[in-house]
């Protein structure tokens, strides 16, 4: 099995399919070949666990480097083989910027993944020390490391110190140091499934679902109906959350999480009126649900935060896209099929009331039923069914009509006129 570039989330599911099927198909040894930077540190740990639970045989063949989350990998395999001018080490956790340079994290992430490598190391027959002097930059090794610089061995150091148990140029004569000379050799490939995943769960195209997937619900909460903003939302929303469901990072609390979200959410906009607890319980639930929907068992607070960033960003940037289209919605073709844009005036010929009735403004009369608001007066003669200004009128007391809104002819008595 290849692990080749960036350790992403979509390597733990081929890392487990390659372990189960090496078992079924009762092969001697699975084999990494690893040449990698490393990558986010949960996937890490869970190829970890899987490599240390394997009934079968691992080897890591370390062809050029295997740093960072690579070094936690190779140390969980039962043998590792490196190649003339290969390296492992340099492992310290670190929270990668956007747009600029990687920086250093907390203490308690460092001591959490320290600790995973000193462990690994002593499941293995390693020394621990070394494995934690690759972690952390306050590991002193006497003639090997002084503190303050991180431990990456060279393959003779690794073959010296006993991080490395051979040395071998091909993959070939790695297999005859460990012990399988004649083995029948068998290449796994990712299927077209495991590398769908993969881009999906890829950071830059997660936060474009997010943003996508929110934009399209913010658009068709304002427009009537249901059609295509939200079925675009709802489509990136669960082609974001399906990935990372396939990559065992999202579960059923997320999905309830999230569901809860949009349901109180839903709940505010079209049944209570304002922003009340709904509406703040909504939104946080759907951040929480879509931040541990992208956080895996082993990961370090800095990607809890980071996690919570993207979600962040991504719920931003939605809603700036958000106030864009509406405000450019009524110049489309689709917008001006949607929104009215045309002002309906009185000068045009549009009013709300019939004309009549603005004759009445201005004249007084007597009301001949009591006003509760709603009643009849008399005006020039006139029966007129009219309502008071929201106070009780009795029958007989004189009124002067003073609005036209809409079907009503407003009154008021004139006893409270001044």
């Amino acid at each position: 099995m290849p692990i080749d570039g960036t350790i992403d989330l979509g390597l733990a599911p081929f890392l487990d399919r390659a372990l189960r099927q090496a078992q079924q198909d009762g092969a001697a040894a699975v084999v990494l070949e690893i040449n990698t930077f490393g990558g986010r540190v949960d996937p890490a740990v869970a190829m970890r666990d899987a490599l240390l639970n394997s009934k079968v045989r691992t080897i890591a063949s370390i062809n050029q480097r295997a740093i960072s989350a690579g070094t936690l990998i190779a140390l969980a395999t039962n043998t590792i083989v490196m190649v003339e001018g290969s390296t492992i080490g340099a492992a310290t956790p670190v929270l990668a910027g956007t747009g600029g340079p990687p920086t250093p994290v907390d203490e308690k992430s460092v001591s959490y993944v320290r600790n995973e490598f000193r462990a690994t190391a002593e499941v293995r027959k390693h020394n621990p020390v070394f494995a934690e002097a690759m972690v952390d930059s306050d590991v002193e090794i006497p003639k090997v490391i002084a503190k303050g610089k991180l431990l990456t061995l060279t393959t003779s150091g690794a073959l010296e110190h006993k991080i490395a148990d051979f040395q071998a140029p091909t993959l070939e004569e790695a297999l005859a140091a460990a012990g399988l000379p004649k083995a029948e050799v068998r290449r796994l490939t990712e299927t077209w499934a495991e590398s769908l995943v993969r881009f999906i769960t890829n950071p830059v195209l997660s936060s474009f679902l997010l943003s996508i997937g929110l934009l399209g619900l913010l658009v068709e909460i304002r427009t009537p109906g249901f059609g295509v903003p939200g079925g675009l939302g709802l489509l990136s929303l669960g082609l974001f959350f399906y990935g990372h469901w396939l990559v065992r990072l999202a579960g059923w609390e997320e999905l309830m999480l999230i569901s809860l979200g949009i349901l109180l959410i839903a709940l505010e906009v079209f049944v209570i009126p304002g922003f009340t607890v709904a509406g703040v319980a909504g939104v946080l639930s759907l951040l929480a649900g879509l931040s541990l929907a992208m956080v895996g068992a082993g990961a370090t607070v800095a990607i809890v935060v980071n996690s919570i960033g993207q979600v962040l960003i991504s719920l931003g940037v939605s809603i700036a896209a958000a106030l864009i289209v509406f405000r450019l919605l009524p110049h489309t073709l689709m917008g001006r099929r949607l929104v009215l844009s045309t002002d309906m005036t009185a000068e045009a010929g549009y009013v709300s009331a019939p004309a009549s009735d603005f004759t009445w403004l201005g004249r007084r009369g007597t009301a001949i039923s009591p006003l509760r608001p709603a009643g009849i007066v008399e005006v020039e003669g006139h029966r007129i069914d009219v309502v008071s200004e929201g106070t009780y009128v009795e029958a007989g007391s004189p009124i002067e009509v003073t609005r036209v809104e809409g079907n009503r002819i407003v009154v008021q008595p004139l006893s409270d006129r001044i």
